[in-house]
């Protein structure tokens, strides 16, 4: 469990979740980037769709800024399995959706892409490992090979072969961008290039959860599956992906971004130089963007090894097979091409955080979609669409010089195509009350949206045959909201409401469904940071939800990750130190189900989940740019009866799927200046 992280940002748009929010050419960053000591460096990075310069974190209290595991989600038992947030966050960006989100959370994306400018080129390397042989692997380089030009290069592997048969992940995520900016200033390039190939074996969850207590059943790795039972497929090897039952996840996205402002030239006169600035007035962008997308579910037929569990199949999904000698394969295949052409105007000269853009978008579409029945019978479908779209946007920031109102504002409609009639729309109002009182948010978001394509009964994870043909209204959902943030006192509170119609849901497995009624979804979220005793803390994240109405939706009225220990470095200098014990509280809930072959999350109402707190103990230390993480995970699962002590006392996360048992998890993160 990951304390006080935040999510990946999971947007299919390749140009962003924002739009294409403009920087400010700002002064000069690039030509101070010379005469530094030998032993520093200075760093700091923005993201594409902000101006704003931020730095590297150094806190060692959450494991979460290091891998993607926040602590508001769970996955179906291994690290790198299919996984959900426990927090209600429904899918407000308008627009084309393939549908398949299972595996968001371990995707590389443009949003979350950073653009440094460094002193001297700085790598870090970082290795975990993890009971059974479970490898996390993340190496980073960035450098600039000039003042005005940096490159930055990041991979991720993800390989753990899991507690349970059948439910091994093999992903390796790829990162290469660059930018560059001309003398003058005027000029600003981004590119970047990410990929993902995600690998995930599916057992389709254990068939009775009475043998987790049973004593033929020691070993959990034994435990009857119902896909891939006794397959043996799970490997140390970090490079083999095999998977013979469950799903791939191939993701790659293009982008390229150029920018030429015009404006007003200065310049800074030092004793040893002159640092020409530039300030905007007006800029134009184009960005052209394309993405694959390629999902596939297969479950192979191995003669004398493995048969397909035709129960199943027949049972759940009604797919009624012959002798469980067929091989089952379900893709879905997208291409994207984008182009975007923005202009901005920037009121203030000397404020590149004050700005107006509008753009339009051109979105070029095409799907092929294939279901593959072979060997005992064969039954191949395959066609493909080609369709558009096309988007106008508008954008309008306003970050005070005096830094104390901060206005956002931006929206979004499609106006012909695929998606025509699709909107949303955002605005944000923040202002700093006063050092002791800290900052009041307060917004409203509004989208009208497309339910993704998997509710297509094109889309060939779509096996819905029991009902006529429906034809999805657009979902509509209406955000508003508001926090408080006092920094000095670490506290933060806010507070969401969300009122819901056409919402799209999948029940039974597989059988789509749109709630027409409104409903609505209230949560108030406390982040609190108390000194219990001099270096003694306590960090909580707290969550209460509740969804009134005919809600389809089923959350935990609590979740809640709190931290209890120590921080500090007993006197060292160079040592930051921080151990205690981690807990995370779900309050009992009907939990959705999780269907391999659709790769889909659907609401159940018949099993209730039961669950302790789970139970974590860390130890993470810092000296200079070396990071240790040790963690003993799932204390909870200890058990002394029915069979005697052991570690069988698994809680579950969804119906089905048990979380493992004990894990001691080691991981070292270390920072080099080259």
């Amino acid at each position: 469990m990951a304390l006080l992280s935040g999510t990946n940002a999971l947007a299919q748009n390749p140009l962003g979740r924002f739009g294409n929010i403009g920087g400010g050419g700002g002064g000069g960053k690039g030509d101070s980037l010379q005469h530094r000591k030998e032993d520093t460096i200075t760093i700091n990075f923005r993201y594409l769709d902000s101006s704003r310069y931020e730095k590297l974190d150094s806190s060692i209290y959450d494991l979460g800024n290091k891998i993607p595991r926040p602590n508001s989600w769970i996955n179906l038992g291994n690290f790198g399995t299919a996984a959900k947030s426990l927090v209600f966050n429904p899918r407000m960006m308008s627009g084309w959706d393939p549908g398949l989100h299972s595996y968001d959370l371990y995707l590389f994306t443009v949003d979350e892409t950073r653009f440094f400018h460094t002193t001297k080129p700085y790598t870090e390397m970082g290795y975990m490992l993890a009971s059974r042989a479970e490898q996390y692997i993340d190496i980073f380089h960035t450098q600039n090979v000039r003042p005005n030009f940096n490159f930055a290069f990041e991979y991720r592997l993800i390989n753990a072969p899991g507690s349970f048969q059948n439910q091994n992940s093999n992903h390796n995520d790829y990162r290469f961008n660059t930018w560059y900016q001309s003398k003058n200033k005027r000029y600003q390039n981004f590119f970047i290039l990410v990929a993902s190939h995600l690998n995930a074996s599916e057992n389709g969850g254990i068939t009775d959860p009475k043998d987790l207590d049973s004593t033929q059943y020691s070993n959990q790795n034994t435990l009857p599956v119902y896909f891939g039972q006794n397959l043996v497929q799970a490997t140390n090897n970090p490079f083999n992906s095999l998977v013979t039952t469950g799903m791939k996840y191939n993701q790659a996205t293009f982008l390229m971004r150029q920018q030429y402002d015009l404006g007003q030239k200065d310049s800074i006169v030092t004793d040893s130089s002159v640092i020409p600035l530039f300030y905007p007035r007006l800029r134009m962008e184009h960005t052209i963007a394309y993405s694959t997308y390629n999902y596939i579910f297969k479950d192979y037929y191995t003669p004398g090894v493995y048969n397909l569990d035709t129960i199943y199949y027949a049972h759940n999904l009604g797919m009624n097979y012959v002798g469980g000698a067929d091989t089952v394969i379900r893709q879905d295949i997208w291409h994207n091409l984008s182009n975007d052409f923005s202009v901005y105007t920037f009121p203030d000269a000397h404020n590149p955080h004050d700005f107006l853009k509008l753009g339009a978008t051109l979105e070029l579409l095409k799907g092929k979609f294939d279901t593959s029945r072979l060997v005992s019978r064969v039954l191949n479908t395959s066609h493909q669409v080609s369709d558009q779209n096309v988007f106008a946007h508008a954008e309008y920031r306003n970050k005070t010089r005096n830094q104390k109102w901060d206005i956002e504002a931006y929206g979004r409609l499609y106006l012909n195509g695929l998606d025509a009639g699709d909107y949303n729309g955002y605005i944000s109002l923040r202002r700093l009350i006063s050092r002791n009182l800290g900052y009041f948010q307060a917004g409203f978001e509004n989208s009208n949206r497309t339910p993704g394509f998997v509710f297509d009964r094109a889309s060939s994870f779509n096996i819905d045959t029991t009902a006529k043909k429906q034809n999805f209204l657009k979902e509509n959902t209406t955000h508003v909201f508001a926090s408080i943030d006092v920094p000095q006192h670490q506290l933060s509170l806010t507070g969401s409401y969300y009122l819901l119609s056409n919402y799209a849901y999948f029940t039974k497995y597989y059988q789509e469904k749109q709630e027409g009624t409104l409903f609505n979804i209230l949560q108030i979220t406390l982040r609190k940071q108390f000194t219990l005793y001099r270096h003694w803390k306590w960090r909580t994240l707290t969550t209460i939800q509740q969804a009134t109405g005919s809600s389809p939706v089923h959350v935990p009225l609590i979740v809640s990750n709190n931290q209890i220990g120590y921080d500090g470095n007993f006197g060292f200098h160079n040592l930051n130190i921080s151990f205690g014990t981690e807990l995370r509280y779900i309050s009992s809930y009907k939990a959705d189900g999780y269907a391999p072959v659709t790769d889909q999350f659907y609401t159940q109402s018949s099993v209730l989940s039961q669950k302790l707190p789970d139970i974590n103990l860390y130890l993470h230390l810092r000296i200079r740019s070396f990071t240790a993480y040790v963690q003993a995970e799932n204390i909870n699962a200890i058990a002394f009866k029915p069979r005697g002590f052991g570690w069988y006392n698994n809680n579950f996360v969804a119906p089905g799927y048990p979380e493992p048992a004990l894990i001691i998890r080691v991981g070292i993160f270390w920072g080099f200046i080259n």
